[in-house]
C-alpha cells in the first residue's frame, strides 16, 4: 500500500509488527480470565444446584462455544485487525484507516491538535510498543487514539503533529 512521495501520493504506514504478538498476549490473557471462572463454575454449579442434567451439558456446551470463540478471538482477530489498520501523517495532519468489518477514516487536520500523549503500560513496553493519543479541538470525539506503534514512531510523530508557531491562529 506503500506509494512514492515523490509522485505526491500519500505514504500509508502499518503497525508494529509486535502488534500482532501483543494482541495475541492480551488475547489469551482475556481468554484464560473468562475461560477458567466459568469452568470452575460449572462443577460447582452442578453439585450446588438441583437443576436437571440436560442443563448442566446446556451449560458445558456454551463453555465449550465461548471458550472457542475466545480462542479465535485471541489468534486469528490479531492478524485480521493488523492487516486493516495503516495511517498517514503529512502536512495536512493525520488520517487513520482502520476497521475489519466496520471500516472507518479518521482525519485529524494538524490546526485541530490540541496536544498528544504517547502511553506505555507494562504490557506495551515489554513489547516495545507505546499508544499515540490525539487531543483535538471540540467537545465530541476530541481524542482519536492509535495503538500499537513502536515507541520511537510514536515519539516521532507526536512530535511531527505538535502545532508549530507558524500553525497557531493567534
Amino acid at each position: 500500500m506503500d506509494e512514492t512521495p515523490e509522485a505526491g501520493r500519500k505514504v500509508r504506514h502499518k503497525l508494529a509488527p509486535a502488534a500482532i504478538s501483543f494482541d495475541r498476549a492480551v488475547g489469551w490473557m482475556t481468554a484464560v480470565s473468562i475461560s477458567i471462572p466459568l469452568l470452575l463454575a460449572l462443577p460447582i454449579g452442578y453439585w450446588a444446584t438441583s437443576y436437571p442434567a440436560w442443563l448442566y451439558v446446556l451449560a458445558v456446551v456454551l463453555w465449550v462455544a465461548i471458550t472457542a470463540w475466545l480462542v479465535w478471538l485471541a489468534e486469528v482477530w490479531p492478524r485480521r485487525s493488523y492487516e486493516a489498520t495503516s495511517y498517514v501523517v503529512d502536512q495536512v495532519g493525520v488520517e487513520i484507516w482502520r476497521g475489519v468489518h466496520w471500516r472507518a477514516i479518521i482525519a485529524v487536520p494538524r490546526s485541530r491538535v490540541q496536544h498528544i500523549d504517547v502511553l506505555q503500560g507494562p504490557l506495551r513496553r515489554r513489547f516495545g510498543l507505546a499508544a499515540l493519543v490525539i487531543f483535538t479541538a471540540g467537545t465530541e470525539h476530541s481524542t482519536v487514539r492509535l495503538d500499537n506503534l513502536e515507541h520511537q514512531v510514536a515519539l516521532d510523530l507526536r512530535d511531527q503533529l505538535l502545532p508549530q508557531a507558524s500553525d497557531d491562529g493567534i
